[in-house]
C-alpha cells in the first residue's frame, strides 16, 4: 500500500513533505465536527495541528479526547486544502435540496485568525476532498478503538477487528498508522491469540513499517 496514492487521489494537490515550516505554523489548527443524530457516531470532533497531532472525540463534553499522530503527508494535504478553502471564511453550503447528511463544520484557528463554515452538502471539490479526509480519519481511528477493545476484552474478536483493518489498508484508507503498531506487535507475539490473528497482525505490522521507510 502507498498512502500517498490515496492522498493524491483525495486531494489532487501536490505534497511537499520536506517543505520548511511557516513561522506561525505552531499555532495553526484545523478542526472538523460532524453532528448527525441517528448515525454512528452521532457526533465526532477531530482537531489537527501542523505537527500532525490529532485530538479525537465522539462526545462534545469529553475533556480527555483520544490523541494520535497523523502521517506528515496526510497532515500536509489537510492544511493545503484548508488554504485552498480560504481558511473557511466563505460559504461552503451548496443550497441544493438534498437529504440531510449531517451538519459538518470546518474551523481554522491560528492565533487571532479564525474562520468557520458549516454545511450539509457542498459542491466545492476541495470541501468534498477535505470532508473525505476526515471521514477516513474517523473510520481508521474507530477501527483502532475496536481492535484495542478486542485485545483487552475479546480475544476471539481480535481476528475480525484485524480483518477490518486489513480491508482499510488494502483499499488505501488506513491513516494514523503509528498508533496501530503496538497492538499489531502485541497480538503477533502472544500465542494466546488464534494463529490467523497473529499472522495477520504480523503482516500488517510489516507492511506499515515497510511503507513508513519509503
Amino acid at each position: 500500500m502507498r498512502l500517498t496514492a490515496v492522498i493524491f487521489a483525495m486531494a489532487g494537490v501536490a505534497l511537499a513533505q520536506n517543505e520548511a515550516p511557516k513561522d506561525n505554523a505552531a499555532s495553526e489548527r484545523v478542526t472538523y465536527t460532524k453532528t448527525f443524530p441517528g448515525s454512528d457516531p452521532a457526533y465526532v470532533s477531530i482537531s489537527l495541528d501542523r505537527s500532525g497531532k490529532v485530538l479525537y472525540k465522539e462526545d462534545p463534553d469529553d475533556d480527555q479526547p483520544d490523541t494520535f499522530q497523523l502521517e506528515p503527508q496526510f497532515t500536509n494535504t489537510i492544511f493545503q486544502l484548508a488554504d485552498k478553502l480560504e481558511h473557511f471564511k466563505r460559504n461552503l453550503e451548496s443550497g441544493m435540496k438534498v437529504a440531510n447528511m449531517g451538519a459538518k463544520t470546518f474551523r481554522w484557528d491560528n492565533g487571532n485568525d479564525a474562520g468557520q463554515a458549516t454545511f450539509n452538502y457542498s459542491t466545492d471539490p476541495a470541501a468534498q476532498q477535505l470532508w473525505q479526509c476526515f471521514e477516513t480519519m474517523t473510520e481508521s481511528h474507530r477501527a483502532f478503538l475496536e481492535l484495542n477493545r478486542a485485545v483487552r476484552h475479546d480475544k476471539l474478536g481480535v481476528n475480525d477487528a484485524l480483518l477490518r483493518i486489513s480491508d482499510l489498508w488494502t483499499s488505501q484508507k488506513l491513516v494514523g498508522t503509528p498508533e496501530f503498531l503496538p497492538l499489531f506487535d502485541r497480538v503477533a507475539k502472544d500465542d494466546s491469540y488464534v494463529n490467523i490473528a497473529r499472522e495477520r497482525a504480523a503482516e500488517l505490522a510489516e507492511a506499515v513499517r515497510a511503507w513508513s521507510k519509503n
